[in-house]
């Protein structure tokens, strides 16, 4: 097939899981248009039989922001009649579905099929405020197929949006061969000297991941046993994260490693990564977690539930419970026949349900069907 990919670039699970499947669907024989304002992240070497086309805006005096939805909604139509995609998959309703719409109005019969990926914040943010509801709304719509990555967003958009067209369940996925065990001891040596533990996060700093929660839940543990925390992303949450660790006294046991692209080496060097988001659509760091064979620690939130097994690969508990975190974390960090047991329960869980030979190939039957439908 030849398939256009319209996404965020920038750092975060659609991004991530944007790039990955192209690289995905490309190694399979199909031809990919990545239509961006630039090349994803996930995306920086060469991949034979991914194509990108950079969307450019324009500033004109009138328009206080350069349009972008004109712009992309212009890119896009230049790229479906000069490939003729047979598909083009859209990640985020706003803006994407909403430019692909007001290109098939200019294309008509000669449109590819629409097909919408649910993310999250699309729906439990930006899309269900007032000023974008009609909007999001009517784009999830008129897509000819809809996605989302949990059973828990497509509940959400369901109930939040009262959409009666049927939503496909298609999790996020991982390359399990890239986020793999094998922690490299040089570079925890290198970060963390001679810390006996080794705790991690990864995030945008958002005040939804609630990185204070994180700060407490390793405070607690630090009281207990040597252990160091790399915080990995960057944020607005950053400034105030960065004082309160100070006034807690544990600067010196918490390193801010900013934006990363090779996060797998990071997490690999891990016992256990924190995840107490506020609300999670899905989890992708978490799951990466899993795949390197690290259990994880964190809420209840969302669609988080879908990803890590309570008890087996990591412990869950509800949003704010940092006394309740702290205390799984110690009892996996204290008793290595648990950890070990739980390591392997997370990489077996990451092979069998989120790997991308699993997930993609969903991808490839859920387009045909669409395709088919029309």
């Amino acid at each position: 097939m030849k398939i256009g990919i319209v996404c965020f670039p920038t750092y975060g699970g659609s991004g991530a899981v944007a790039g990955e499947l192209a690289r995905g669907l490309a190694l399979r024989g199909h031809e990919i248009h990545i239509i961006s304002y630039a090349l994803p992240f996930r995306l920086k070497s060469f991949t034979k039989n991914v194509f990108f086309h950079e969307v450019d805006t324009q500033n004109y005096p009138p328009f206080p922001s350069p349009p972008y939805v004109l712009s992309l909604a212009s890119r896009i139509i230049e790229i479906c009649m000069e490939y003729s995609l047979d598909v083009l998959h859209l990640h985020y309703a706003i803006p994407h579905t909403t430019s692909a719409f007001l290109a098939r109005c200019v294309m008509g019969k000669r449109s590819p099929a629409l097909i919408t990926t649910l993310h999250g914040t699309d729906i439990t943010l930006v899309g269900s405020h007032p000023s974008y509801y009609p909007i999001t709304k009517f784009s999830i719509e008129e897509s000819d197929g809809i996605t989302s990555v949990s059973s828990y967003l497509k509940k959400t958009t369901e109930e939040v949006f009262g959409i009666r067209k049927p939503i496909e369940v298609i999790h996020n996925f991982i390359d399990t061969g890239r986020f793999s065990p094998g922690m490299s001891r040089e570079i925890r040596q290198l970060l963390c000297g001679s810390a006996g533990k080794v705790l991690i996060h990864i995030s945008n700093f958002r005040p939804v991941k609630r990185l204070a929660d994180v700060v407490q839940v390793f405070a607690r543990v630090a009281a207990e046993v040597d252990a160091k925390l790399l915080l990995v992303g960057d944020g607005e949450e950053r400034p105030a994260i960065h004082r309160m660790v100070g006034d807690m006294g544990i600067r010196d046991r918490v390193l801010f490693l900013g934006k990363q692209d090779n996060v797998e080496e990071l997490i690999a060097t891990a016992d256990l990564m924190l995840f107490p988001s506020e609300n999670e659509s899905f989890g992708l760091a978490a799951l990466e977690a899993l795949s390197c064979g690290v259990p994880v620690v964190g809420s209840t939130a969302g669609g988080l539930v879908e990803v890590v097994e309570h008890g087996l690969c990591g412990y869950l508990h509800p949003v704010g419970d940092v006394e309740s975190m702290a205390r799984s974390c110690l009892s996996l960090l204290g008793d290595s026949a648990k950890m070990e047991a739980f390591r392997e329960k997370a990489r077996e869980r990451a092979l069998s349900h989120f790997d991308e030979r699993i997930i993609i190939p969903h991808y490839e039957n859920f387009y045909r069907s669409v395709i088919n439908g029309l």
